[in-house]
């Protein structure tokens, strides 16, 4: 199929899928009678259940599974907390202006549609200008604000709306600024993501676990980002559910007691290698990965391992989930190693789950803002001779050298491990200055013999002081449920043959109602029956929707097929009552009495539909 008709019929799917899900009520556009705001939607009842549904399950997944300590944080967040994180000077996404209207577009995002389109809709596109669009396509996120704009402005691309020219791309803020108190001298941003609210009760955390590693902090919450020109639905959002988790441990020692438990899963990884070679994804066995050191520790394997069961538990088709490594220039100086869980959707691959292993940065940063030691501590049975690396920054030199980059410079320096360091004292000693890469500024400096002391000492410890490495999960709720809707919608045509029936195969697991009550005709004696088996359900906490209207038995079923309800009772006697099966339409029969201890054991996975259906009789319609 030719990349045109393939993008089309992706955008046919995808229009099928976002009319039945607003049609139904999952989500709508916020604010809908004022004409709505871009970015924000509300979740409809359907739409709230398979919400809190993904939440209940990634509690039961990870939570309690891992016995992790949970917190609530504000999402209103003071300024000097975001400033440490680097928050305040370096969230920001480069943003383009419509010079006749002054309408905001994301830069990358107006090269990236461009180039995507000319590949996919240009048949007589010469072969080596394919071959530069798809190189674009793959450097996207490393393209300086010059480079963006110098291609922007070779393409001759303009704003969408009105073919006006562009501005040159600038760095723009994302998050909300606001004011803590009717002062206005208080500062304050509504939060990009909830990680922060954990690290800065990281002494707390610590003690509470009895002063001991490893141990892991959650946060479900609402985190703020102000895109610049939201898009793509419940995937690019202003106001979105983050699920994240901190889980901290010694850098010395990364291994993780149930690593086993993952290790022999096999599923597609993207390594940094294969992508750098233009290959694709492939199956891969996480305990080797591991062991190849494709992936950087086991902690951070055995959290990709449990990522792939949740989402895949969710209903995620495995087939089209993939775990992508961070290429080099994607990393912060900072990271080991970070991995993506994307999934493949009618938009392309979707970054839904972040998997990073953050070393020491976010504890070190909040230590050195707020002046109190973020540390762990271990006692040793006896006293140790250890021989320290000491890197002492001459500040003044530094000052006087880089001015408002100095802090920056600071930073790298102490942060050098030991290799580096040496190499550096024996350059200075021997050349009097040393060349120094300093990430942060993406350039590489001169350091000269006065700006910094480097040496060893040997020192007697009683117990070893250190700042915690963080291995950190971070779920965008979402996206994850949106790609889940996409991957459970299907068609198939109707009774008589005549239409396209929509239905979702979600898992019981997630479905927003686990099951429908039908009297298969108006009848006082199936209504108290119906309203019966409706009370057990209550009793077991089993959602439910009955329905007693005269509508045919067929349409009934339709209308909650289309919600992803996966079983239908239909009472059609007074002692037994039947069960159909949403994705076979099998039914089976089964006495009232028993009827909701059967959904309550399909529906909690004590039992499949296999198990039951070889239990009871089956029915025919």
């Amino acid at each position: 199929m030719d990349p045109a008709q393939e993008a089309q019929n992706r955008e046919t799917f995808r229009q099928a899928v976002t009319n039945t899900l607003e049609r139904r009520l999952f989500y709508i556009p916020s604010f809908k009678i004022y004409r709505g705001v871009a970015g924000l939607y509300d979740y409809g009842p359907p739409g709230c259940a398979v919400k809190s549904n993904v939440l209940a399950f990634w509690r039961q997944h990870f939570v309690l599974e891992e016995n992790m300590l949970e917190v609530d944080c504000p999402c209103v967040t003071p300024e000097v907390v975001l400033k440490a994180s680097g928050h305040v000077d370096k969230f920001t996404d480069l943003m383009v202006k419509d010079e006749k209207t002054g309408t905001c577009y994301r830069a990358d995002h107006l090269l990236k549609d461009y180039c995507k389109d000319k590949l996919e809709r240009d048949p007589n596109l010469p072969a080596e200008k394919a071959a530069e669009f798809r190189h674009v396509l793959a450097v996207l996120d490393d393209l300086s604000s010059e480079e963006l704009g110098a291609k922007i402005k070779e393409y001759g691309i303009t704003a969408p709306d009105t073919k006006n020219p562009l501005s040159a791309p600038y760095p723009f803020n994302l998050m909300f600024q606001t004011s803590i108190g009717p002062s206005g001298v208080s500062p304050g941003y509504m939060r990009p993501e909830t990680a922060q609210g954990i690290f800065v009760n990281f002494k707390d955390l610590y003690y509470y676990n009895g002063n001991k590693l490893p141990f892991a902090a959650a946060q479900i919450g609402q985190a703020f980002r102000n895109e610049i020109s939201p898009r793509q639905g419940l995937l690019r959002v202003r106001e979105f559910t983050l699920a994240e988790i901190e889980h901290f441990v010694d850098p010395e020692d990364k291994s993780h007691p149930k690593f086993p438990d993952v290790a022999n899963l096999e599923f597609l990884m993207f390594p940094r290698e294969d992508q750098v070679a233009g290959r694709s994804a492939r199956r891969i066995n996480i305990g080797e990965a591991v062991a190849q050191g494709v992936v950087n520790n086991e902690t951070l394997g055995y959290f990709i391992g449990r990522v792939y069961l949740f989402l895949t538990h969710l209903g995620i088709d495995k087939d089209r989930l993939r775990f992508r490594q961070h290429l080099a220039n994607e990393m912060a100086h900072y990271a080991a190693d970070c991995w993506d869980a994307e999934i493949e959707c009618s938009y392309g691959w979707i970054e839904c789950v972040g998997i990073a292993d953050r070393s020491a940065y976010d504890l070190r940063a909040h230590t050195d803002k707020s002046g109190v030691p973020l540390v762990a501590h271990e006692k040793f049975p006896e006293p140790r001779e250890v021989e320290k690396l000491i890197i002492v920054p001459a500040k003044k030199e530094l000052g006087l050298a880089f001015k408002g980059n100095q802090k920056m410079v600071v930073e790298a320096l102490e942060a050098m491990g030991e290799k580096e360091a040496m190499e550096m004292k024996e350059t200075l000693e021997s050349k009097g200055e040393a060349a120094f890469n300093v990430c942060t500024l993406d350039k590489v400096v001169t350091i000269n013999k006065n700006m910094v002391s480097i040496s060893k000492e040997i020192k007697k410890e009683h117990q070893r002081v250190f700042t915690p490495s963080v291995i950190e999960p971070s779920f965008g709720i979402g996206r994850i449920i949106y790609c889940l809707y996409e991957h459970s919608f299907n068609t198939r045509p109707s009774r008589d043959g005549d239409e396209q029936m929509n239905f979702f195969s979600f898992p019981p697991l997630v479905a927003p109602i686990k099951c429908t009550v039908f009297p298969l005709v108006q009848n006082q004696q199936y209504e108290e029956v119906a309203r019966q088996i409706a009370r057990s359900l209550t009793v077991y906490g089993i959602s439910y929707k009955i329905d007693i209207t005269g509508t045919s038995i067929g349409k009934r079923y339709a209308r909650t097929d289309e919600l992803g309800v996966p079983f239908a009772i239909t009472v059609d006697s007074a002692s037994s009552v039947t069960i159909r099966e949403r994705d076979s339409k099998q039914q089976i029969r089964v006495n009232v009495d028993e009827v909701a201890s059967v959904i309550k054991e399909v529906t909690d996975g004590q039992s499949t539909w296999g198990d039951v259906l070889w239990k009871y009789p089956t029915h025919s319609s």
